[in-house]
């Protein structure tokens, strides 16, 4: 085996299978997989977004965090800028954001790949583009998932000429599944970058037609905060979850935390010996995710520094509180008042790699749902970071400049006796992590093999609502109504509960998934 792969569209799992075809390693693998995603997951995530990875290196025995997310820009903001509010509808949802030049954050995913590819790869950025090239100049096919995706989100990819022009077809009408749509200006972009390196993205030719386009638009961003974009290297988050150890990232992960926070409250509970999603399994979830979700300010709260508040939230004595209280909750005790959360960004994607060396890489990225806007003579789409109420608590634009916001996304490790076992994440704001907590539970606890693990119908519990996934029985909803809960039924696998594309060991052999739910896949070279 060369290696094993798993993402969120089969030609992004493609261009990262054709790089370990080629012999290139997990990092060169999940580099040209990344930069295909901004080709054949547009409305997932873009090269004007930001990411998180956590890498393993077997040569170096050592696993990092690269921290490649969206920074504040330093520009004034003025009466002019452009930053206006849009509502999508998701059918039993509607919700409201705001895009415009002035919801762009500063990206960090090309200097993050590139920090990468220097750091752990072992061909040239060059080679690794060569797919996501080739794609964004043949054109990709539009899956169902994105399709759905670019219905609710009419009103963004609408609001401006440029970016109505790239997702609709000559005669006006949309882009459908199954039909094929090109990139050719992104396609020149790549093309300089391959030939420039990342400079042509912070003080190059790029740079600047961003800059001119931020200037003239009503946009905060300075040829400062582009050229001094800083990746981060950052320890891992390391947990005991049963006989195996997880990595997670920490800031500017806040998932990271609270999935590991999440396993160790459940690891007080012997769900093995329950029946997968009985009344006892759904309701030890719910009310770990409850006191997941009233456990996390004092994560939110600031630290001296990131060590310091991960002893302070993951300590024993700390964890041992949580666990006494989810004991007497399943009891029949009463639970506390769960405090609200705004919704974050939901339109993430994620790619787990491992080679045949054990190298592996896992790397989540986002633009958020776009900014609704294309760099003037670029194929260039940003991302909406500063548009998020729950990035901006105290009010947009308030945020000091060059800060490093915060993300739900959280690509997590699963190790045992330090070898690789699994590695996974999930798009799907705070349901990314209920999503991959699932996933851990019905790999280790509940032995599930890794296609059932991923696909297996999912709950998710916030804001006092317990949402059972289609497939979940009526009698079940029924059951859990009985013991309380306010419940949200749904009728099939549906991408608001994450989409975990993961990759594991089998009995002796590497298996890969993507996650049905937002239209992944998975190969074995």
């Amino acid at each position: 085996m060369k290696g094993v792969i798993a993402g969120g569209d089969a030609q992004t799992v493609a261009a990262g299978k054709e790089i370990l075809e080629e012999g290139g390693n997990a990092a060169d693998a999940a580099i040209a997989a990344v930069f295909a995603s901004f080709i054949a997951e547009s409305v997932m995530t873009s090269i004007c977004g930001g990411g998180i990875a956590i890498v393993g290196d077997i040569a170096q025995d050592k696993a990092e965090v690269y921290d490649f997310f969206v920074d504040m820009p330093s520009g004034k903001t003025h009466d002019k800028m452009d930053f206006h509010e849009v509502h999508s509808d998701y059918g039993p949802a509607q919700d409201s954001l705001y895009i415009g030049r002035a919801s762009a954050a500063v990206s960090g995913i090309v200097a993050g790949l590139s920090a990468l590819a220097k750091d752990h790869g072992t061909m040239p950025l060059k080679k690794l583009l060569k797919p996501a090239i080739r794609m964004a100049r043949e054109g990709v096919v539009l899956s169902p998932s994105q399709e759905y995706v670019l219905d609710f989100l009419t009103a963004i990819y609408e609001d401006t000429p440029e970016i109505n022009q790239m997702y609709k077809k000559r005669d006006g009408t949309a882009w459908r599944a199954g039909e094929k749509n090109a990139f050719p200006k992104l396609a020149q972009n790549l093309v300089q970058l391959a030939e420039g390196g990342e400079r042509v993205f912070s003080v190059g030719a790029v740079a600047q037609s961003i800059l001119q386009d931020q200037k003239e638009h009503g946009g905060l961003i300075t040829a400062e905060d582009l050229a001094n974009y800083q990746v981060r290297k950052l320890e891992p988050i390391r947990i005991s979850y049963r006989d195996v150890e997880l990595l997670f990232p920490a800031m500017p992960s806040t998932g990271g935390a609270l999935i590991a926070f999440a396993l160790k409250l459940l690891e007080s509970v012997d769900i093995a010996k329950m029946e997968v999603l009985s009344p006892g399994h759904i309701r030890a979830l719910a009310e770990t995710m409850r006191l997941t979700n009233v456990a996390r300010p004092l994560w939110d709260a600031e630290a001296s520094s990131i060590d310091a508040r991960i002893e302070r939230f993951l300590n024993e004595k700390h964890i041992s509180q949580y666990q006494s209280q989810l004991y007497e909750i399943l009891r029949g005790g009463n639970h506390p008042a769960e405090p609200a959360y705004p919704k974050g960004p939901d339109h993430t994607t994620h790619i787990s790699v491992v080679d045949a060396a054990g190298n592996f890489v896992g790397v989540t990225t986002t633009a958020g749902e776009s900014a609704g806007y294309v760099v003037e003579g670029t194929g260039l789409c940003f991302n909406n970071m500063l548009g998020e109420a729950d990035l901006h608590p105290l009010g947009f634009h308030k945020i000091a400049p060059g800060t490093r916001l915060t993300t739900m996304m959280a690509p997590t490790i699963l190790l045992k006796d330090g070898a690789p076992q699994m590695i996974l994440g999930s798009g799907g704001s705070s349901r990314l992590r209920s999503a991959i907590l699932q996933a851990v539970v019905n790999v280790i606890d509940f032995k599930m093999p890794l296609e059932k693990a991923v696909h297996n119908p999912r709950i998710h519990f916030g804001a006092g609502i317990l949402h059972l996934e289609g497939g979940i029985s009526e009698q079940r909803a029924k059951d859990m109504e009985a013991l309380g809960y306010e419940v949200n039924r749904w009728e099939n696998l549906n991408m608001y509960f994450g989409g975990t594309h993961a990759v594991a060991l089998e009995n002796g052999a590497w298996v890969a998934v993507g996650d049905s739910r937002r239209g992944g896949d998975g190969a074995v070279v």
